[in-house]
């Protein structure tokens, strides 16, 4: 497994108004995209999410996402590692995750962008 980078979650109350702040210090137009009645916008290293508070309450437990070359190499990895695989491998808007509990009680995402 190669990891590519991270992805920081934010949950935010007023996506519009975030966007745009975003956008501004990244630098970066947001790709945007609906998850599980769950609005998100993609910003650079940010990953702002709006929504039922239901929905966030399970988003808050993830830490960040990790990008990774391979989700399947990840699962591989992580497990061998001692982690538990939560949910997933399963895809998403731009490739596949999964959810992995750390050893220590960490939450990941891990995530692949195939296009």
């Amino acid at each position: 497994m190669e990891i590519l980078g991270t992805t920081l979650r934010v949950c935010v109350d007023d996506l519009e108004s975030s966007t745009a702040f975003y956008e501004r210090i990244a630098g970066a137009t947001a790709l945007r995209f609906e998850r599980g009645g769950v609005s998100v916008a993609a910003v650079g290293c940010f990953l702002l999410m709006s929504g039922p508070e239901e929905e966030l309450e399970v988003l808050r437990k993830v830490a960040a996402t990790v990008a990774v070359d391979d989700v399947d190499a990840a699962y591989a990895a992580l497990t061998e590692a001692g982690a538990t695989i939560a949910v997933g491998p399963v895809p998403t808007p731009v490739g596949r995750n999964l959810i992995a509990v750390h050893p220590d009680g960490s939450v990941f995402e891990y995530a692949d962008q195939r296009r």
